[in-house]
């Protein structure tokens, strides 16, 4: 009881300020890793005479989680980066106010999956992909998979470093990409696979971190040539590299059906004070000078057709034709069911 008081009263006092700020001040609540150039968001305050406040919680599980707690008084205007992982329990919650922003005109209709009734607007997508070592594959003379079925062959036996699924987003996707692919029921199930996957030496760590950057040959001190990551991956290794770089070290797999699109969207929530400008930051990051400064802040793709990529994403990222493709409200129905029927397979 203690602890839950406690809770509530940290609770107000986040929440307070929220309802009483000024007409001219917008807060954003978003996941932790979320990032903007400080010259564009500098852009939308003198356009707009707005000025925004960026709230950050720890990743969207909690943003949702904590709108939903303070859907009557909640913690800002606009929720920003929402996926198509979380995205039917925010809908479901009742969590947005509808908007049609006029910039949709330049996003593909495949990005939005609430066109019909506009609560959540496309902002950005980024594909989980296998990424590979480029020098292990040639010194190994290997030939790189390209499906999720050659995982499980004995050429690829102690290679690959998956993430947890209940711990980690990248880890989420791969699994629900394995799902779309090998489906629940019949002769041979995503279970069959994982089963399979694990006989043949699958690694599984908590986060992409420790996958990436221990576990990974390309990155770390580890013997897995093979990791769940992202196809911007590649653009991001030439991009922090120390030195200049002729080719990326890595690369993305982008065969049919081994990658998963995670959408990230923009809603404007309930009793947000300030609803005037959180339609014009929906326009405002819709607009090509938001979506161009996207790819090299948190290493996405931009939503608008109009939108340039940058040379290092135009040269070294992939982006795949036919990411696999399932329902987000499957997803959000489905989650717990999925990891725990995993879990069962593979940690148990």
């Amino acid at each position: 009881m203690k602890r839950t008081i406690m809770f509530l009263l940290a609770l107000l006092l986040i929440v307070a300020p929220v309802a009483a700020q000024d007409d001219d001040t917008l807060v954003i609540v978003t996941y932790g890793s979320f990032a903007i150039s400080e010259e564009v968001l500098e852009q939308f305050e003198e356009e707009t005479g707005v000025t925004v406040q960026i709230l950050r919680l720890s990743d969207t599980g909690n943003v949702v989680n904590q709108s939903i707690l303070t859907r009557d008084n909640p913690l800002g205007d606009v929720m920003y980066g929402i996926d198509n992982t979380f995205l039917s329990r925010a809908l479901d919650a009742d969590l947005f106010i509808p908007y049609e922003s006029p910039m949709l005109e330049n996003v593909p209709d495949e990005l939005q999956l609430d066109a019909d009734e506009f609560y959540v607007t496309p902002v950005q997508y980024g594909d989980v992909c296998l990424n590979y070592d480029r020098a292990y594959f040639a010194e190994n003379e290997l030939n790189i998979p390209q499906s999720l079925e050659d995982l499980t062959l004995p050429a690829y036996r102690d290679m690959l470093v998956v993430q947890n699924p209940a711990a980690s987003s990248p880890g989420l996707a791969f699994l629900i990409a394995t799902i779309a692919v090998f489906g629940e029921d019949g002769d041979y199930t995503y279970l069959d696979y994982w089963a399979e996957l694990t006989a043949n030496g699958v690694l599984v760590v908590d986060g992409w971190s420790e996958a990436y950057y221990n576990e990974f040959t390309a990155t770390g001190e580890g013997t897995y040539p093979l990791v769940v990551s992202y196809a911007s991956s590649p653009p991001a290794e030439v991009f922090f590299a120390s030195e200049e770089l002729d080719e990326a070290p890595t690369g993305a797999i982008i065969a049919d059906d081994t990658c998963f699109r995670q959408i990230e969207y923009t809603g404007i929530l309930h009793n947000a004070a300030n609803v005037e400008a959180a339609q014009q930051f929906i326009d405002f990051t819709l607009g090509v000078t938001w979506q161009e400064d996207l790819p090299l802040q948190m290493f996405v793709f931009p939503v608008n057709t109009e939108a340039e990529l940058p040379d290092v994403f135009a040269e070294y990222a992939e982006i795949p034709d036919n990411p696999v493709v399932i329902d987000y409200r499957d997803i959000d129905e489905k989650r717990e069911e999925w990891i725990e029927a995993w879990t069962d397979v593979v940690l148990r």
